[in-house]
């Protein structure tokens, strides 16, 4: 009688961990899947890999975690980055504008990052198509801000660092909006 309750509690044991194995790892991603849908692989490889800890035994959700941080703090950067541009551009008035314009995309209340914030919320909520929205936003966010949407702040030839600043922004945004897709999938 022992022998067949102590059999039983051993199955249900095997059968909870194999559950349980199967319910985590079909979160945990190739990092090689992921990056070979990104506009620079290279690039989303070397910052998934950066993960501390790595990113081969990393689970989607901790991938994202730790993108999504590390495009919070590329966006601070950038931010401080174009204070510093429109404090320098003098009397430039087209140059001014344009910084300008782009602090407003770059910032909490209008632009990227309250877009990060958006992200960090969705995530946290398991909302993985809110995640996919609001990683869309910052790319847009940072294209406004390099492209000059609007008539009257047209195209500015930027010579200073702020499109390669913007473009590391946007791919780290890309490839968040590549782990909501794996989110969702899964």
């Amino acid at each position: 009688m022992i022998y067949f309750s102590v059999r039983s509690c051993l199955i249900s044991f095997f059968v909870l961990v194999f559950l349980l194995f199967v319910g985590s790892s079909n979160k945990v991603v190739e990092v090689n899947a992921i990056c070979k849908q990104a506009k620079n692989p290279s690039f989303c490889l070397s910052l998934l890999n950066s993960k501390p800890g790595g990113a081969t035994h990393a689970t989607l959700i901790d991938l994202a975690q730790y993108t999504i941080g590390v495009l919070r703090a590329n966006v601070t950067i950038t931010i401080k980055y174009i204070n510093l541009l429109i404090a320098h551009s003098g009397t430039d008035r087209k140059a001014i504008n344009h910084y300008k314009s782009c602090l407003t995309h770059f910032s909490y209340n209008e632009g990227a990052l309250g877009d990060v914030e958006n992200t960090q919320k969705c995530l946290r909520s398991g909302d993985y198509n809110g995640v996919n929205v609001a990683a869309s936003a910052v790319m847009t966010d940072v294209e406004d801000c390099i492209s000059g949407e609007s008539p009257s702040n047209p195209s500015y030839h930027d010579p200073s660092m702020l499109p390669k600043y913007a473009d590391v922004v946007k791919q780290i945004a890309q490839i968040i909006l590549i782990l909501s897709n794996f989110l969702i999938r899964n």
